[in-house]
């Protein structure tokens, strides 16, 4: 893996957090923190095919693969956070040239 050299600033109350959540998974600072930013990076993918997928910009099929999802289980995630779905003929349409 190719890696490159990050600093932030965090205050001191995020650091001894993360400190203590270290500690508790029984791993470094370090990595804790690069597992926090998968994850959020990861969600913050997610909110943004979500939000575009319900302004009707992009189908559920490219809001999955935006977030690196199959489509059921995009499908699942539109459910259980009760998005509503912009469904028609070309929506449908596009998922299924996406499932070929």
């Amino acid at each position: 893996m190719n890696e490159k050299l990050t600093t932030i600033r965090l205050s001191s109350d995020t650091d001894k957090e993360l400190e203590r959540l270290a500690r508790a998974r029984g791993t470094d600072k370090s990595k804790l923190i690069r597992d926090l930013i998968l994850l959020g990076i990861k969600e913050k993918k997610l909110q943004e095919a979500l939000y575009l997928y319900s302004k009707g910009k992009i189908s559920m099929w490219k809001g999955a693969r935006m977030a690196g999802l199959s489509l059921w289980q995009m499908m699942e995630v539109i459910a259980e956070r009760k998005i509503p779905m912009p469904y028609g003929i070309k929506e449908l349409e596009e998922d299924l040239k996406g499932l070929k």
